[in-house]
Formats: C-alpha cells, structure tokens, sequence
C-alpha cells in the first residue's frame, strides 16, 4: 500500500466502525467541536491511512487532529514514527493534550479549535468558520 493510501479491507473497517462508537471522553468533547462542519471545514473520525488510525481528518487540509492522553507520554517513539509516516503521505499532524479539553472554563478548548482553523485555513486556501 502506498503512503497515505486508505485501507478499505474488512478488517479495516471493522475497527474503524468499533472506535467510532467507543470514542473516549476526551474524543467525544473534541468531537463535538468538529463535527457538522461547524469550523468550516469537514472531519470525519477514527479514518485508516496506511498502518494508522486517524482520531480526526480533515481531506481537504490533509490534517489530522490527535487526542493525547497520558499514555501518548509513554509511546513518544511510536507517535513520532507515526507522524513521520504521515508527513510523507503530505499529513500534518496537530496533537491535543485531552487535559486541556476539561479545563473547568473552555478556553483551552477554543485555543485548540482557533488553531485546528488557522491550519486548515492555511493548508486549503479558504477561510473557514467564525468561532461561536
């Protein structure tokens, strides 16, 4: 397979369907703030490149949206060689700590979506939607 190249195989999907409906707690909010368009720019979750599960993608910026828990410190090798991988494939790759998703205000989190933005706006060449 190719770089970057999407793996439609069963088995393939079958995991992808899985961690669409078992999305942790940190997803989830991330999700909410991606999904319908609502930045501008359309994602879609848990999307297979290669050997990789995407948490978030958006095509037409080619991005894609990382949620880091704590067990992303202990894998630091393994997400660098993913990001390289990736970055072949012309895939940046923007990585959100899921702690700052639970800040008691919300400004950790409209941080994080102003950049996923200004990326995606930079990558496409379109602007895209006014925070709410």
């Amino acid at each position: 397979m190719r770089y970057g190249a999407r793996d439609h195989s069963g088995s393939s999907l079958g995991k992808s369907r899985h961690q669409r409906t078992n999305m942790s707690a940190s997803e989830q909010v991330l999700w909410e703030l991606l999904r319908r368009d609502r930045t501008g720019f359309r994602f879609r979750r848990q999307v297979r490149v290669g050997p990789y599960l995407l948490d978030f993608y958006c095509g037409e910026a080619s991005l894609c949206v990382e949620v880091d828990g704590e067990q992303h410190s202990l894998r630091k090798d393994a997400d660098q060689r993913r990001d390289e991988y990736l970055a072949k494939a012309a895939i940046l790759t923007y990585r959100v700590p899921s702690l700052d998703l639970f800040e008691a205000d919300t400004t950790g989190q409209y941080r994080h979506i102003e950049q996923i933005v200004r990326l995606c706006e930079e990558r496409s060449g379109r602007q895209g939607k006014a925070l709410s």
